[in-house]
């Protein structure tokens, strides 16, 4: 949960440090400016998007970087030096690689400005690209993604021995037709989630609310505001602030490290596209008494309700006792102080239910546009029975499909979907909790019956286990898998994809006929950062 300098954590693919994230002035687009959107649009009317068939060399947004003139730190910089820097990404991890190579140019630059302010350093962490244009943004990310693409082609055949050569169309240096990126409709301002860290400030206040610089291993870490963070909503920085405003008026110390003491920690804030607020906050109950927990409880409430903070106008507040770095609901549950237990979200016409702890993708316009993206290279229709490991995608193409079949490895997130179903009236999707690599087998023994199967997946960053890649690979009745890796660049989703194209291999209980890897199709929900998400398309 720390930001370091040489590495962007990340939370579903958006750098995320300690906490939350945020900036340090107030930005003219903090609202949220909204590019134009690409043929689809909102809504059930037209619910996949439209994916032109032309190279990406022929669309704007599809241009090289060595072509490009970048902004500030970019320009004035050789192609060799681009092309250095490309080739590094190549061999190594991309996110890591532009956040190094971001930051030395930056820093370049900036030796004749030795006042530099904290936020504008935790920005050049947390968001690496916010000093580019939007529009050269995503001409550094499409390079990013034309590089995976490269590497995973080399992998491929020189590895593996697999034959990448088809009669589909493919782009020029590629095993498969790379679509031009799908800009984010929200470019600033558009996370509806946020996890704000308590520590030490650059002025030595230790009741300090943002994110970290610095690393525990170097015994440098600052907490700076999020003030200056571009994806970061006006809102959440207002619940952070107030917050700070909270536990420095208490004579409660703050939970500084583990191994010292202390109660205040993290502060967590949920919004949905309705205005409404849900605030989570975690304290360490350390030796207090039950009587003593509820006096803070009631000073918590009554200053987001008739003290200062009841400017926050919040919709929930949770307060969670955790005596571990992550308790979940079942170790320690979430309190209700006040307000509503749940806030709502609409998405393409669902409408989902979010808790304290739920998963849902941090940028709610993006996760339109990328299942709109999945819906229209999966051909989902009227025949179509799909087979969804994550359970949000499913239920939103579920009116076009004959049937759902989804798996989730949490309990809470299948009575979510389930719950989602019923509010939206649909009766064609059943659910199953577990592990996916334990419940498929089973699942496709009993599903076997000589309909064609389309299978979407989108695994966390791990990637898929061995052996839910066995069983996706051994089903012959998938034709079609729309794989959307939150790491396109790891190792693990490398070797997923390695598995899903490799000839027959008995040792490794391959036994059905090998994906081809057709098209790809970047979709950018996080703007200001270098993550992508990268929807691809297999058949066979």
């Amino acid at each position: 949960k720390t930001a370091y300098c040489t590495k962007l954590p990340t939370e579903q693919g958006v750098g995320k440090t300690g906490g939350g994230g945020d900036r340090d002035e107030p930005d003219a687009d903090a609202g949220g400016s909204r590019p134009p959107r690409p043929a689809a649009r909102r809504g059930r009317g037209l619910p996949f998007l439209v994916i032109p068939s032309c190279e990406p060399s022929q669309q704007t947004t599809g241009g090289s970087l060595l072509q490009t003139r970048t902004a500030s730190f970019l320009c004035q910089k050789s192609t060799r030096l681009v092309t250095a820097f490309l080739g590094s990404a190549c061999k190594g991890n991309f996110i890591q690689v532009t956040t190094k190579w971001c930051q030395q140019e930056q820093k370049s630059q900036k030796k004749l400005n030795h006042l530099e302010s904290w936020q504008e350093r935790l920005a050049d962490v947390v968001t690496p690209l916010w000093r580019l244009s939007y529009e050269e943004q995503l001409k550094v990310k499409f390079e990013a993604q034309k590089t995976i693409l490269q590497r995973l082609e080399s992998y491929l055949q020189m590895r593996n021995g697999v034959n990448v050569t088809t009669d589909a169309p493919r782009s020029e240096g590629l095993c498969c037709l790379l679509h031009p990126i799908i800009p984010s409709p929200v470019i600033n301002g558009y996370r509806n989630k946020s996890t704000f860290s308590v520590n030490r400030g650059p002025d030595g206040n230790p009741k300090t609310v943002g994110y970290y610089l610095g690393t525990w291993r170097d015994r440098n870490i600052v907490c700076v505001q999020s003030d200056h963070l571009k994806n970061i909503p006006e809102k959440h920085k207002e619940v952070a602030q107030c917050y700070e405003v909270l536990i420095r008026q208490s004579p409660v110390g703050p939970r500084l490290q583990f191994h010292e003491g202390g109660y205040w920690r993290e502060l967590t804030v949920r919004t949905n596209s309705q205005g409404d607020t849900m605030a989570i906050i975690t304290f360490h109950p350390q030796q207090l008494r039950q009587e003593e927990l509820c006096v803070q409880k009631e000073i918590v409430k009554e200053f987001f309700t008739k003290g200062p903070g009841a400017v926050c106008d919040l919709t929930s507040l949770y307060f969670q006792e955790s005596t571990m770095t992550r308790c979940s609901h079942q170790q320690s549950p979430y309190q209700l102080l006040f307000g509503e237990p749940h806030i709502f979200e609409d998405l393409l016409g669902l409408k989902i239910r979010i808790s304290p702890d739920a998963f849902f993708q941090v940028n709610t316009a993006g996760a339109e546009m990328l299942y709109q993206t999945v819906g229209g290279l999966s051909g989902v229709n009227s025949n179509t029975v799909l087979l969804d490991i994550c359970c949000v995608i499913g239920l939103s193409l579920a009116q076009h499909a004959s049937r759902v079949l989804g798996v989730e490895l949490l309990e809470q997130a299948v009575e979510y979907a389930r719950w989602s179903a019923a509010f939206s009236g649909i009766t064609n999707c059943e659910f199953h909790a577990g592990r996916a690599e334990k419940i498929l087998p089973q699942l496709f023994k009993s599903k076997e019956d000589g309909q064609s199967i389309t299978a979407v997946v989108n695994p966390a960053r791990a990637g898929l286990h061995h052996r839910v890649v066995q069983a996706v690979r051994n089903c012959r009745a998938i034709r079609t898998l729309v794989f959307v890796p939150c790491k396109p660049h790891g190792e693990n989703v490398t070797r997923n994809i390695i598995e899903l194209c490799c000839p027959k291999d008995s040792t490794k209980k391959l036994l059905g006929k090998p994906f081809v890897l057709r098209q790809a199709v970047p979709v950018d929900l996080f703007p200001h950062t270098p993550h992508c998400e990268l929807v691809l398309l297999f058949t066979r």
